[in-house]
């Protein structure tokens, strides 16, 4: 998902970054491999190159380990010659481990679940107390679930993005990239909510692209979590995702001192694995240590005005990258 030319124009629509293509493959020929970047010029955060920005995951396309060392040393020589501060790749591979001049900047958690078993199979693979007993909840609540890409739907679903995102003492993204993402993705993205007696309780913003269905974003009310309305939404995605005949769900990045979001991947029978970014020159890992400036600045965000909230993720998102 995160190579289409679609995801690359919705970052540069709202965030402005520029991207582009390394690749062996002659000026005019079919691309047969490539490191896709974006350029971020940033006066806050530095000039760099980052494959992909906001993507959970951006493997390089290579069919060999030649293909991928000479990318690697024309990026090289691209650093130099552009003065870029450093280069990152998010591979889902371990494809970079040992690589000259690359160094872990950050590791995550990434779950994946298998798509192939039956309905029934992968029902029963589900933790029974925390998603099973969830799901039968939410349908004797009698939860109402609709799906789409309407201006309501993203609006209920900004709505509790911004209630969770305050929980968590971040800002929301910006309006303008959900936006984006439905006007460049079309059928590829999804946004579905569950209500309770009118009131929206949970939603949850997945992408799909040929036979894998990614779960991007999640939000809740927390006064409604008894409610199962989260489970609920992801059966039904599973549900639809196994009558298209998708293979994967890819429930993407956790940060790995998260515990609450990664046992929640874990209770649906996922597989998890490492998912670790890496850039060139390696970085000092200390910059990556929350400090108290950041635990001031949170405090600070948890207390803002929803105008304000949503106004400081406009404004810092295209710094982050």
């Amino acid at each position: 998902m995160f190579h289409t030319t679609a995801w690359l124009e919705a970052l540069r629509h709202t965030y402005g970054y520029e991207p582009f293509v390394l690749t062996t493959c002659a000026p005019g020929r079919e691309l047969t491999n490539g490191l896709v970047f974006c350029r971020i010029n940033s006066r806050l955060t530095g000039r760099r190159l980052v494959s992909l920005p906001f993507s959970d995951h951006c493997e390089p396309l290579v069919d060999t380990a030649k293909d991928l060392d000479q990318l690697l040393c024309a990026l090289e020589s691209h650093l130099t010659k552009h003065h870029w501060a450093y280069a990152e790749i998010r591979p889902a591979s371990d494809c970079l481990e040992g690589q000259p001049g690359f160094g872990k900047a950050q590791v995550f958690w990434f779950h994946k679940v298998d798509l192939r078993p039956s309905l029934d199979e992968l029902f029963r693979s589900f933790h029974k107390d925390c998603v099973q007993r969830k799901i039968r909840r939410a349908e004797r609540e009698n939860l109402r679930c609709e799906e789409g890409r309407s201006e309501s739907l993203l609006k209920q679903f900004y709505h509790l993005l911004l209630l969770t995102r305050r929980r968590h003492q971040l800002p929301p993204h910006p309006l303008n990239w959900f936006r984006s993402l439905i006007g460049c993705l079309g059928d590829r993205i999804k946004i579905r909510v569950a209500s309770k007696d009118g009131n929206p309780v949970a939603s949850i913003l997945t992408l799909c692209y040929k036979d894998v269905l990614v779960f991007k974003y999640g939000c809740s009310d927390a006064r409604f979590s008894q409610c199962g309305g989260t489970q609920l939404l992801f059966w039904r995605a599973i549900q639809e995702a196994k009558e298209s005949g998708l293979l994967e769900f890819d429930l993407g990045r956790s940060d790995r001192d998260n515990p609450g979001l990664v046992d929640f991947k874990d209770r649906w029978g996922s597989s998890r694995s490492t998912l670790t970014y890496w850039r060139n020159p390696a970085p000092d890992l200390k910059e990556f240590e929350l400090g108290w400036t950041m635990r001031v600045a949170k405090q600070v965000l948890s207390h803002m005005p929803d105008g304000f909230l949503t106004a400081t993720g406009k404004l810092i998102y295209r710094h982050i990258g």
